[in-house]
């Protein structure tokens, strides 16, 4: 099925993990696809696999995320190639594993600004021009962190909490103005998400790992069948819903057993 074929979506974090599936995902629809992260290597391979399985227009930009005015300066860069995004997938974030107090200052920070600030600023450049052209779809990348305090992954989870929330209002707001936005809350996923978070996976994280090619296809159909949130699996989604249930002492003591090494 093509029926994405002439429109352009842009994946953000796309150089590994859940950006290449987003990317041959978007691709096998028939969309040209443009690949944002900062290794650049890996997005040029990923763009020659496009190109030949796919036959699709690709286009890399190397670009660092994580700092400030990056979503007028990433939409104007692609306007000059005469490139306007159709679909934006908001995946570029990161976690930092630890005891707050023992993570690098510099790198909480850094993590903060790019899964809060930075997707806050391409949200707003991109669904500027999707309004004014009278519609586009945004998918935010979240986490199921996103529902609980979680030890060990304080600043990380959030700011996956805030991108939950943030996505949700979105969804009521701009939805009325032809724009779907919709929040993919994974759980622990087969990607390299441990591996740069510093954290060796527990038995409960090998238990429940979900490959990360599925739960990037539940977050475009959930994205085209104008949803505001999903959460993949049906354990991660009876894990969210229980908490609506349980006293959040309960909660972050729970997390806090399972997520420690």
């Amino acid at each position: 099925m093509k029926d994405l074929k002439g429109q352009w979506a842009l994946v953000t974090g796309a150089s590994s993990g859940f950006g290449v599936d987003f990317a041959h995902l978007l691709a096998e629809r028939g969309a040209n696809v443009v690949l944002a992260a900062r290794s650049v290597e890996p997005m040029e391979g990923l763009a020659t696999a496009l190109q030949a399985q796919h036959g699709v227009q690709t286009h890399v930009v190397g670009i660092d995320l994580a700092r400030p005015g990056v979503g007028v300066e990433l939409r104007d860069r692609l306007a000059r190639d005469g490139i306007a995004i159709d679909v934006l997938v908001n995946n570029a974030g990161y976690g930092v594993y630890g005891d707050f107090l023992a993570q690098p200052l510099v790198r909480t920070l850094d993590m903060m600004q790019l899964n809060m600030l930075s997707l806050t600023e391409l949200t707003h450049a991109f669904a500027e021009t999707m309004v004014q052209r009278g519609g586009g779809k945004i998918l935010l990348v979240a986490s199921i962190g996103g529902y609980q305090a979680t030890p060990t992954y304080a600043a990380y989870s959030a700011t996956k909490a805030y991108v939950l929330l943030f996505g949700e209002a979105l969804h009521e707001e701009l939805k009325r103005r032809g724009v779907t936005v919709t929040v993919l809350s994974p759980g622990i996923t087969a990607t390299r998400f441990l591996e740069v978070s510093g954290q060796k996976p527990t038995l409960y994280q090998r238990m429940v790992m979900m490959q990360s090619r599925p739960v990037a296809r539940l977050g475009l159909k959930a994205l085209y069948s104008g949803r505001a949130s999903i959460v993949p699996g049906w354990l991660n989604a009876l894990t969210a819903w229980s908490n609506r249930l349980m006293p959040r002492m309960v909660q972050r003591r729970v997390a806090f057993a399972l997520m420690k090494n």
